[in-house]
Parts: C-alpha cells; sequence; structure tokens
C-alpha cells in the first residue's frame, strides 16, 4: 500500500482535502481486488474520510423518535452503498451522489421500524401522497378535501384513497383509553401499583413503638413536643419549666437511649438470618434511618 496516500486523521482534515483526497482513493479503488486487503483499507479510509455527510443527512431526522445513534448507523450503510456504487469515471460529484443515496436508506429505516402497525410499502407511500394533496387542496379551495377530489388529485380511484387513509391510521398507535383535557395520568396507569414512598417511614416507626413505650413519661413529652409538635428546645424547656440547656441534654440521652436499642434489635433481627437455611432479605429497610434523621440536636441559641 505504499502508493496509496496515508491519512492521519480522517476528523482532522478539512472538507477540500477530505474530497480531493476522495477523488484519488476512488480511482485506487477501481483498480484493486473487491475482498483483499488493500481494497478494504481504501474504501474503509473513503468511508472516513465522508463521514460529514451521514451526520449532515441525519440531522434533517434528529426530531424523530429514533436515538440519533441508530440514525447515524443507518446513514453509515447508505454512504457504504453509495461508494461500492459510485463511478469516478462519470465525473459526479461524489457528494452530490450520496446524499440522497444516505437520505434514502435512512428513510427506509424510518419506513421499516416506525410503523406501529406493519402495512405494504405501497400503502406507506400512498399516505405521504395523501397528506401532500390533502393540503395542496385545502389550501387552494380553503376547506377539506373529499374523497372524490383526493382520488381526482392522485389520479386514484376512490377505493384506493379510503385503503390508504385506512391504512394511515396504522402509523401510530392510541391508547384505549385516551386522555382527557384535563388528566395527564391515563385510567391505566392509575389502576397500576407503584411503591408507596412511606412504607420505609412505617417500618421504622415500627421498631420505634417498643423503645419508646419503655420511655418515662418526661421523655416521651420531650420526644412529642420536638418531633410531634416541632417546638423548640426552647419552647419545650418553657412548657416544662426547665431551661434549654437542660431540655438539651435529656433529648441527647433519649436519642441515644433508643439508638443504642435500635442497634440491639437490628443484631437480634441478622442473627437468625445468618443461619445456611435462612436468606439474607436484600431489600430489608434499615430502621435506623428515620432515627439517623431525627438526631441533629440544635445549636444551644436558644432557638432549638
Amino acid at each position: 500500500m505504499a502508493d496509496i496516500p496515508e491519512i492521519p486523521d480522517a476528523r482532522t482534515i478539512s472538507t477540500a482535502d477530505a474530497r480531493a483526497l476522495s477523488l484519488i482513493l476512488f480511482r485506487r479503488l477501481r483498480t484493486l481486488e473487491e475482498g483483499t486487503a488493500q481494497y478494504a483499507y481504501v474504501r474503509n479510509t473513503l468511508v472516513e474520510l465522508n463521514l460529514s455527510l451521514v451526520k449532515f443527512a441525519a440531522a434533517r431526522f434528529r426530531g424523530r423518535c429514533e436515538p440519533m445513534e441508530d440514525i447515524l448507523q443507518v446513514g453509515t450503510i447508505g454512504l457504504i452503498k453509495a461508494i461500492n456504487r459510485f463511478d469516478v469515471e462519470r465525473e459526479v460529484e461524489f457528494t452530490s451522489f450520496a446524499l440522497p443515496t444516505i437520505a434514502g436508506e435512512i428513510k427506509r429505516f424510518f419506513r421499516d421500524t416506525s410503523w406501529a402497525v406493519r402495512v405494504p410499502r405501497r400503502l406507506q407511500e400512498l399516505r405521504l401522497d395523501l397528506a401532500k394533496a390533502f393540503d395542496a387542496l385545502e389550501q387552494e379551495s380553503g376547506h377539506a378535501p373529499t374523497t372524490a377530489e383526493l382520488a381526482d388529485r392522485l389520479e386514484l380511484s376512490e377505493a384506493e384513497v379510503v385503503e390508504g387513509e385506512l391504512a394511515a391510521n396504522g402509523y401510530a398507535a392510541h391508547s384505549l383509553e385516551p386522555l382527557e383535557d384535563d388528566e395527564t395520568v391515563s385510567p391505566l396507569a392509575r389502576r397500576l401499583g407503584a411503591e408507596d414512598p412511606a412504607l420505609d417511614i412505617v417500618e421504622c416507626l415500627e421498631c420505634l413503638k417498643p423503645l419508646i413505650a419503655g420511655l418515662s413519661e418526661r421523655e416521651r413529652t420531650i420526644l412529642s413536643l420536638r418531633f410531634g409538635e416541632d417546638l423548640t428546645q426552647s419552647e419545650i424547656g418553657e412548657r416544662l419549666g426547665i431551661s434549654q440547656m437542660h431540655v438539651s441534654r435529656l433529648l441527647a440521652r433519649v436519642l441515644d437511649k433508643l439508638r443504642a436499642g435500635l442497634l440491639t434489635d437490628q443484631a437480634r433481627a441478622e442473627e437468625p438470618r445468618r443461619r445456611p437455611h435462612r436468606k439474607a432479605d436484600e431489600h430489608q429497610v434499615e430502621p435506623r434511618s428515620l432515627l439517623r434523621r431525627s438526631t441533629r440536636v440544635p445549636a444551644r441559641d436558644g432557638h432549638g
């Protein structure tokens, strides 16, 4: 491959240089035997030099539902087909020859994959013709065209127009339970189950119940005022007739006691799961999580 120009990096080559190199490589490709290493190298180099054509053609289809990576892949297949078919002796610009081939390959991809119900290609093309004729007649006459007017414009029978209109319904599937004007979730989605985020809190509270029941009356009162009524330490002190500093110490001691109780219960609960005949529950929620969220003791500034 000594007579083939070396290409350092196709992405760094300008458009004009890429066209000039492509012309040289196309002429060299005609002299090589298909299936050889030289043939594969030259063709792959041509693909790399002209990938910008694929990106340019794919940009027209950016708003479609298909991922852009898939569109680029299909466009690259079209580029390879254009390289295989291109005849440099015709003195036609490769760009002018390749772009329709690439765009056609992408359109064929959408035609084959985007329909919800597969219909014959004839009816797929008829759908496009009907849409164009409908828009044109509507602008000319000022009203929605009739089946007879569409048939006359396209030189088809009315039965063929009706068949095309029915086939167009297969392009996109619609829900059997369409949304009302003020709805955002379909009736079917409302009937499907979903994970309740409050279940974790319920489990934590159930774990805390026996521990809270073992506290003294004053300790339960402080917990209720702090986390039930959301009072500050100063407000709790005024309610109980003690200082804010005393409330802070009592609250810290109560939370330490609850935390120690939860750690003990957790160790007991994990003990049976260590046995061979019991499989650990991978989705168990640690009951200490609620207590961790509750153990922040406010600064001693009188505001809790």
